[in-house]
């Protein structure tokens, strides 16, 4: 690791130890010389660039940015709910080089899948979309497989024509992942908060999970985001999102429970993997005096190094006490509206997809 950077984590740990003594509800961003806004801590800063993407609102307007993956060319393939493009594709300057897609006016959950040096989509619609009226109205959702230019290969649609609904239960799905033998798995997130796991083709296979499980150990509130974990080769893992609950679960590849990592005042999204670290954006969080409710701005994003949080860039610095770990807070710049999705790419920088941000792009978060 090179000086700059050895000096940079040092600075950061220093700022840690101050941001984590009494603060009496004041936080500052910390800002460089040149007045960027440095967000993070320890080895894991960020420069904050709002205008990295160069758009136009009228060629390709935004409503919200849900999700984000980078493709095996560099390429960012974002989705977004608006109705005349649902997918749009940057280069990592943060030009426009495609946007597709009217058919997803829910676009909520993205995952690239690489098959055999093939790439393909896996689009997961909510169910929500803003009708005519500027109102948000509910359908059922479903899941579809696409190329990379859009062309459909298959639909998953609503459990109930299969018979593992009932009628009048909700599917409304919010995330897939992809198993290491092809295995789908979908997480209806806005529906049952259950995880589906099909095969490749999109046969069904078995289901576990919901909002109202008995069991508190599948039991999943919001199950709104789903990832596979590599990180241990020999055994990977499904990681649920219970929103909800402020926390992750992990499963095995056929859907028994492992353990939960509990993340206090953090209602994280999807759990993004890269390396050993988990990145997750945080969409909403409680301030440390008063209440708020799920239309202010208050989320940010965090990094794991294993299990453990090392850095929260938008919020204050983590703090464990006897090894627990305490509630952290937004900044009160709100330098990060809402944390809905996190990508990092090849250089480690992070570009940060947004809910209810003033339709605005993502931000990125670049490494220093």
């Amino acid at each position: 690791m090179s000086t700059r950077r050895d000096f940079i984590k040092k600075a950061g740990l220093a700022t840690a130890a101050l941001t984590a003594a009494p603060t009496f509800g004041f936080h500052m961003i910390k800002k460089s010389k040149k007045n960027d806004v440095i967000l993070g801590h320890g080895d894991y800063q960020y420069k904050l660039i709002r205008d990295w993407a160069k758009m136009s609102s009228i060629e390709t307007p935004l409503l919200n940015c849900h999700e984000m993956q980078m493709d095996s060319k560099g390429r960012l393939v974002m989705i977004g709910d608006h109705p005349k493009n649902n997918v749009i594709i940057f280069d990592k300057s943060g030009n426009v080089i495609d946007s597709w897609g009217t058919a997803y006016p829910g676009g909520h959950g993205l995952t690239i899948s690489d098959e055999g040096g093939d790439e393909y989509l896996f689009l997961a619609d909510s169910g929500w979309f803003l009708n005519k009226q500027g109102g948000w109205t509910k359908h059922n959702g479903r899941i579809t497989k696409t190329t990379m230019d859009g062309r459909v290969v298959f639909d998953i649609g609503h459990p109930l024509t299969i018979g593992i609904y009932k009628p009048g239960e909700s599917f409304c799905p919010t995330e897939t992942a992809i198993g290491p033998n092809g295995d789908i798995y979908v997480a209806d997130g806005y529906g049952m908060s259950r995880i589906i796991q099909y095969d490749y083709n999109g046969r069904y296979i078995r289901h576990w999970g919901g909002s109202d499980n008995p069991d508190k150990n599948y039991q999943i509130k919001s199950a709104h985001g789903v990832a596979i974990d590599y990180r241990d080769k020999e055994n990977p893992m499904v990681v649920v999102t219970s929103r909800s609950q402020a926390c992750f679960k992990w499963f095995t590849l056929d859907g028994k429970y492992i353990k939960t990592l509990h993340l206090p005042n953090m209602q994280v999204c999807r759990p993004v993997f890269d390396d050993t670290n988990l990145y997750a954006g945080v969409c909403w969080s409680q301030p440390e005096v008063g209440k708020t409710d799920w239309k202010q701005p208050t989320g940010f994003v965090t990094i794991l190094e294993g299990d453990k949080v090392v850095s929260n860039p938008g919020a204050t610095a983590p703090l464990y006490v006897n090894g627990e770990l305490q509630k952290s807070y937004q900044l009160l710049d709100k330098p990060i509206s809402h944390g809905h999705d996190v990508c990092v790419d090849n250089d480690k920088n992070l570009y940060i997809c947004q809910w209810r941000a003033d339709k605005t792009p993502p931000l990125k978060l670049e490494r220093v």
